[in-house]
């Protein structure tokens, strides 16, 4: 996880921030586009239907979350993807993946006995 937002914040706090980042889709939409460039912010903003200063404030919530790094020159801010932050969050995840995968395997032998009982 980015050592900026753990210097700050405790781990639990940081993932509670992270999934917070992550529970809206303008949000969402925006780490999206910064997969692989750096952007202006009017340049994120183009494709959303809200103003640049509400844009300006979902951008903020992605940086405290430690999502999207900002460098400044003068007053043009360009956001990056910082996708590190995400990592804690899958890993969080994925200690539940053993109930998804319990449940893919009884789909798996139910369609499989369907399959018998009609052969």
């Amino acid at each position: 996880m980015n050592a900026d937002v753990h210097a700050l914040v405790g781990p639990e706090d940081a993932l509670d921030a992270i999934f917070f980042a992550l529970s809206d889709p303008v949000r969402r939409r925006i780490l999206e586009r910064l997969d692989g460039e750096a952007l202006l912010v009017s340049e994120l903003a183009v494709p959303f239907d809200i103003s640049l200063q509400a844009v300006s404030r979902h951008i903020q919530v992605l940086v405290r979350a430690g999502l999207i790094s900002q460098a400044r020159s003068g007053r043009i801010s360009r956001c990056s993807l910082d996708a590190e932050p995400l990592e804690g969050a899958a890993l969080w995840l994925n200690r539940y993946a053993k109930y998804w995968q319990a449940q893919f395997e009884t789909l798996v032998q139910h369609l499989d006995r369907i399959e018998r009982e009609t052969s």
